[in-house]
């Protein structure tokens, strides 16, 4: 396995506990998962990934440090998705 498939699918692991974080009310637990994102989007090199997902990547970072939305966990939820099927389909 590559570095760029294990950092993306940590990622969509990291963004789906945002999710539920959210989703459950546990606020705290959903900025520690944010943090953990943040780090994981910035390990993976938008260069050796496709146009598209690079600009996905881009989306949600700023998905990632607004948290003031009322459908954050939904966004957030999508996002993992698409990540981990990034992961299975690409790297």
């Amino acid at each position: 396995m590559n570095n760029q498939k294990i950092a993306i699918e940590s990622l969509s692991m990291d963004l789906m506990r945002v999710a539920l974080g959210y989703q459950r009310g546990s606020i705290s637990m959903a900025k520690r998962f944010s943090k953990e994102a943040q780090k994981r989007c910035s390990e993976i090199d938008a260069s050796h990934v496709k146009p598209y997902f690079a600009k996905i990547l881009k989306k949600l970072t700023l998905v990632l440090r607004d948290s003031g939305k009322d459908r954050i966990a939904e966004d957030i939820l999508m996002h993992s998705v698409i990540c981990k099927n990034y992961a299975k389909k690409f790297c």
